[in-house]
Order: structure tokens, then C-alpha cells, then sequence
């Protein structure tokens, strides 16, 4: 066998959270890899914008560079791994590696969400792996199922937890009754949360990946900007406390649906309330679930640690050794064509809606603010009253209504004298 072992070497491009625990874990397994594969990988070039920073691994002499292009050119470096993040240069950096019919494994959803289909593409034509696991739900095997084995199935709904950011916040203020800003404050301490947390509450990173899944579930060309953002800034534990006596547990979703009928494809990522007996109300702190619906399979649910650096650099090994192995062979996984896709906008999309309104205590206040919601269609499945006086709250759920007809219904209780606030407005799910 030993004669026979080929000798993979990989150029890294980035060597932060990701990429310093994917050098030791190639390292680690290399021996148990040349057993199964009859490849030797090897990290022999990685490229840095910190050459003086202590990055927890130990590094031959000349491995390091900062000169990131060097290393996707160097024709000693048979593929490359990506994990810099960013649109640009990794765009360029990809492209160039897979022209020159190097298979390139990433774990950037900003860039697949943006310019994915394009990069794909280049990797078709010359005959070569793009492989992006990491790119979602960390180190959660949901890329492959999707691309691979449920290839053939007509998938109508992926909806999931996306971000573990978010959902550790939100698991402390619905376990603990912390305020947001206390919650986000120990998330950031903890080093879930960037010191900008941005991206991650106000839903751009799971609306990234929710652009990607969406990709890969319906054949269609998503980009982020196709998908509807929503975050948990304007979240409080007094919306947290009415959801949990309702029975509900809030949660930020990311969800894609494709209608059967029309083709049509609805992306977005909101604050959702989620039945406390729905499998997603129990996922707690930083881990990630996500739910696939198809017509033969029905159900399957994907859990596990969706963020941090030894699950992601774990995704990116698994492709590291699918690409490479595909490499030897001169073969590689082709996604195929992307069809353009018809996106479904917001006010189109339809749901249950929780939504409080802090009202005058006068005879009267009901009938207008129902009236409000007769008047553009929406119909009231539930509602309930919480306090007297100056303190009077009103609290509403809906049966399935549009979008549209519920934001109309939200401006109109806006201009009722007796509606002094019109409080937090809630998408309900899974009941």
C-alpha cells in the first residue's frame, strides 16, 4: 500500500477559528485517511494577513505567506481551502484555482449567497469539486443530503434554526427572562457574538445561508438579496413571557418554500413563535436545527452544533476528502444547472401572526380595533386581554392571513385614537 499512496497537498487560504483547527485535525486523522483512501493529505501552504500572530498550530518553516494568490498558483498545490471569508478577493482566489483545475473547498456563505451560481458554473466547466459544507449549519451534514441523496425528491420546505447566535439569545431570555441587551452582552462575552453583532441579530448570516439551502433544495438561482431579513434586536422578554404562556417558544427561522403549483420560491428569516411541542422549540444556546419537507421522504430533521471552529473545520475535512479523492480518480460532483428562479415577495407569503396592541380601557376599544382587522380580511383565531387602565393590552392570534392584508391591518390600528401602541408582531409557525 505504501507504494501506492499519492500525496494531496493543500493550499489554505485563512487560518483563523477554522482554519487552525483543520490543521490539526488533518494531521491527526492523516494516517487513518491513507488507510481508507490511499491518499496522504498535506497542508503545505497556507496564506494569512498576520504573519506574527500566534495561531495555536504548529507550522514548517516557509509554510506561511501572506501572498494568497501564490498560493492558489503554485502548481505544487494540487487544492485549495477557503476560508477567509468575504466576497473579495475569494471570489477571484476561487475562481482562479478552479480554472486552473484545482477543486476548491470554502466554507463562505457571504460569497455562495451572492455569486454562488457563477462559481458553480466555473467548476463544471473545468471538470472539478466546489464543495461548501461548511458554509451552513456549521458542522451539521446538510449540503450533501440535499445536493446528493434527496436529489431526487420534491423538496417543498427547508425551515430551520440557522444561526447560533440568536438562538443562544433568545435561549436566555426564554429560560432565564434576561432583557436582550443583557442576553446579547453574554453571548458577546462568551465569544458567540461579534463585537459588531449585526449580521447575526438583525439576520443577514442566516439569510445568507437560507439563500444557499434554497439554491441547492429547488435547482434555482437565490442570491441573499432575494431573501426577506427580519432580526431579534426588537425582541423583549415581555414578548418572550406572552409567547411562552401561549404555549409558543420564539425563535429566528430561516425558511425556504417552493409552491408546487406555480414554481414560485419564498426566502426569509424572521423571529417566528414555534409550538413548545415542536422539535425546533427545544434546540437550545448555539446549536442549529434545520427541518427538510419533500413529498416521498416527508420530514427529516438535521441537528447539531452549527457554529465554532472544530464542527466547521470538520465540514471543511469531509469535502477536503470527498475533493480529493474525486482528484484521483479525474472525476468530480457536478451541482448541474440552475434554474432562474421566480421569487415570491414578502407581503405574498401567508402565515398565523401573533400581534399586542397597549390600548385605551373604554367601552368601545374592541369593536374598532376587530373592525381594523375585518376590514382588510384577516380573521381572529384567539385573543385575550391583559391588564386594566392605563395598563390595557390587547393580545391577538390569526388564522393563516397574507402578509399584505396584515401589514394594511397594522397600519389602520395605527391610526385608531384607542390604540395607543401597536406592539410586537409575531409570525406564528408549525401549529
Amino acid at each position: 500500500m505504501a507504494n501506492d499512496v499519492r500525496t494531496i497537498r493543500i493550499g489554505l487560504l485563512g487560518c483563523g477559528n477554522v482554519g487552525g483547527a483543520l490543521v490539526p485535525l488533518v494531521e491527526r486523522q492523516a494516517e487513518a485517511i491513507v488507510a481508507r483512501t490511499g491518499l496522504r493529505l498535506e497542508i503545505t501552504r497556507v496564506a494569512v494577513r498576520n504573519m506574527s500572530r500566534d495561531r495555536g498550530v504548529t507550522l514548517a518553516d516557509g509554510v506561511l505567506t501572506r501572498d494568497a494568490m501564490s498560493v492558489v498558483t503554485d502548481p505544487d498545490i494540487d487544492l485549495v481551502v477557503e476560508v477567509i471569508g468575504g466576497i473579495e478577493p475569494a471570489r477571484e482566489l476561487i475562481s482562479t484555482a478552479l480554472r486552473a483545475g484545482k477543486p476548491v473547498v470554502t466554507g463562505n456563505k457571504e460569497l455562495l449567497a451572492n455569486v454562488g451560481t457563477e462559481l458553480f458554473a466555473i467548476a463544471d466547466e473545468h471538470g472539478v469539486d466546489l464543495l461548501f459544507e461548511a458554509a451552513v449549519a456549521g458542522g451539521i451534514p446538510l449540503i450533501r443530503p440535499l445536493r446528493e441523496s434527496l436529489r431526487g425528491e420534491p423538496i417543498t420546505r427547508v425551515m430551520g434554526i440557522l444561526n447560533g447566535t440568536t438562538n443562544f439569545i433568545l435561549t436566555k431570555m426564554t429560560e432565564e427572562g434576561a432583557d436582550y441587551g443583557v442576553a446579547l452582552a453574554e453571548a458577546q462575552e462568551l465569544g458567540y457574538a461579534e463585537r459588531d453583532p449585526t449580521a447575526d441579530v438583525e439576520g443577514f448570516d442566516a439569510g445568507a445561508k437560507a439563500a444557499i439551502i434554497a439554491s441547492i433544495a429547488f435547482g434555482a438561482r437565490v442570491v441573499a438579496g432575494d431573501v426577506y431579513h427580519e432580526g431579534i434586536s426588537g425582541i423583549t422578554a415581555g414578548d418572550i413571557a406572552v409567547a411562552r404562556r401561549l404555549g409558543y417558544v420564539v425563535k429566528l427561522l430561516g425558511i425556504a418554500e417552493r409552491d408546487p403549483a406555480t414554481g414560485e420560491i419564498a426566502v426569509r428569516v424572521h423571529p417566528a413563535m414555534v409550538p413548545v411541542q415542536h422539535p425546533l422549540a427545544s434546540v437550545r444556546e448555539s446549536y442549529n436545527a434545520v427541518f427538510v419537507e419533500g413529498d416521498a421522504v416527508g420530514s427529516l430533521m438535521f441537528y447539531g452544533r452549527g457554529a465554532g471552529g472544530s464542527p466547521t473545520a470538520s465540514a471543511v475535512f469531509g469535502d477536503v476528502i470527498d475533493a480529493a479523492v474525486n482528484l484521483s480518480k479525474g472525476t468530480h460532483g457536478a451541482l448541474g444547472s440552475f434554474a432562474r428562479a421566480t421569487i415570491r415577495a414578502i407581503d405574498e407569503t401567508s402565515a398565523e401572526y401573533l400581534l399586542s396592541l397597549d390600548v385605551a380601557d373604554q367601552p368601545g376599544v374592541l369593536h374598532a380595533v376587530t373592525g381594523a382587522f375585518a376590514e382588510h380580511g384577516v380573521s381572529i383565531r384567539a385573543a385575550e386581554q391583559e391588564g386594566i387602565g392605563a395598563d390595557a393590552r390587547l393580545v391577538f392570534i390569526t388564522h393563516q392571513a397574507r402578509e399584505a392584508d396584515l401589514q394594511a391591518t397594522v397600519r389602520s390600528l395605527r391610526d385608531l385614537d384607542v390604540v395607543r401602541r401597536v406592539g410586537s408582531l409575531l409570525r406564528v409557525i408549525g401549529s
